[in-house]
């Protein structure tokens, strides 16, 4: 595989868990690793529980925004070397046909933004899933992705998605 991959985050409102990927891998990989997240049905905002997460980590948030996938549909969109959906309604919508056909993967995280109740109860929720998207891509990160062959590496990306 080339130098320099795009990673495509989905899930279907990209207001947090697509949001917080996109930021966590493009903090921990700039140099190997362009993120992007969308949704299908983005909500137009992107959480401030999330947001605020991010920055308590250090992570850069400007720039965050939500988005739609058919922004990386179209001929004019970045190459993607890999889309992953981190959401159970996105991996089970009809996606767009992807130019290029990249490596895909199902990282299912429980939605934080559907929780309801204390606003503890929610900030546990946000951290949950901050938890399981920043070990995801740490596993991600230590795959040797040169010398992988394609058959192996999207055994190793669906094992990522069930850890």
């Amino acid at each position: 595989m080339p130098a320099g991959y795009n990673v495509l985050f989905l899930c279907t409102g990209n207001s947090a868990r697509s949001i917080v990927a996109e930021a966590i891998l493009n903090h921990k990989s700039r140099e190997v690793f362009t993120a992007y997240s969308a949704g299908s049905h983005p909500s137009g905002t992107v959480r401030p529980e999330a947001l605020r997460l991010l920055e308590l980590a250090h992570i850069a948030t400007s720039g965050l925004r939500s988005k739609s996938w058919d922004e990386f549909a179209g001929a004019e969109a970045p190459k993607m070397d890999f889309v992953f959906t981190v959401c159970d309604n996105a991996a089970m919508e009809v996606c767009p046909v992807w130019p290029g056909q990249p490596m895909t993967a199902h990282w299912g995280v429980p939605d934080p933004a559907a929780v309801k109740g204390t606003p503890e109860e929610i900030d546990r929720a946000f951290r949950g899933a901050f938890a399981i998207l920043d070990r995801r891509i740490g596993l991600f990160l230590s795959l040797p992705l040169s010398t992988l062959e394609q058959f192996a590496l999207q055994k190793e990306l669906d094992q990522i998605g069930r850890q």
